[in-house]
């Protein structure tokens, strides 16, 4: 089976989706690529039947090179992503309460929390609306999206991104939790944000510092 380790770790990210609220039904969508392929969810598939043999594998044009179901319908804007940012190993699409709130809205969701400028590094903004599953909608998310690490859909969600598929629900964890957090903190008078200055070290410690890289011993 190709790319069987990511097909793997794309189910095991869609059943969190379901598990933990941030998605309902079929909605939503979850990729991981390796190369020029890309392992994807199939179209209206509930994510606790999935299996590894469920998803889906295409090349970066759209054409499936193995699989028995038609790829998610959103499959346009995750293969422009991939194909705009070579740093990108995963995306997640949501529909979670809060983040879905700020794009009903069409409001940015600011940088206030530590983990969101840690982990996002600033704003997260609002693409234009499109249709879902059109290469309009793929193009306004591209051209938002730019080199960050998440982005708004006006109406529609949120899509992560990350050098994995476990980074992006991780990426879309955050927004969620931040978006809560905002709409929450509006009723008391609104947050009060993080300069940018504070953003940025606030990031660039994250980067040099988070984690395990270099560590002996």
């Amino acid at each position: 089976m190709l790319l069987e380790g990511l097909r793997v770790a794309v189910v095991q990210v869609g059943k969190e989706l379901a598990a933990s609220g941030l998605v309902l039904g079929t909605w939503g969508n979850v990729s991981a690529r390796e190369g020029d392929l890309v392992a994807i969810t199939p179209s209206g598939l509930p994510y606790s039947a999935l299996a590894p043999e469920d998803i889906v594998v295409v090349d970066l044009e759209g054409k499936t090179v193995e699989g028995k179901w038609r790829p998610s319908t959103e499959l346009p804007l995750h293969l422009a992503i991939y194909r705009k940012r070579s740093d990108v190993g995963g995306i997640v699409h949501t529909h979670s309460v809060g983040s879905m709130t700020l794009a009903a809205c069409r409001h940015p969701l600011p940088p206030f929390t530590e983990e969101q400028a840690q982990l996002i590094g600033g704003e997260v903004p609002v693409a234009a609306y499109a249709p879902p599953g059109t290469e309009e909608l793929a193009r306004a998310a591209i051209a938002t999206l730019g080199e960050g690490k998440a982005v708004l859909l006006a109406n529609h969600g949120l899509v992560g991104v990350g050098k994995t598929v476990e980074e992006a629900l991780l990426t879309c964890q955050v927004v969620e939790k931040s978006a809560q957090i905002y709409l929450w903190a509006r009723l008391l008078g609104g947050p009060v944000l993080l300069s940018e200055e504070e953003v940025r070290s606030l990031r660039e410690n994250f980067l040099r510092n988070y984690g395990q890289k270099g560590a002996g011993g």
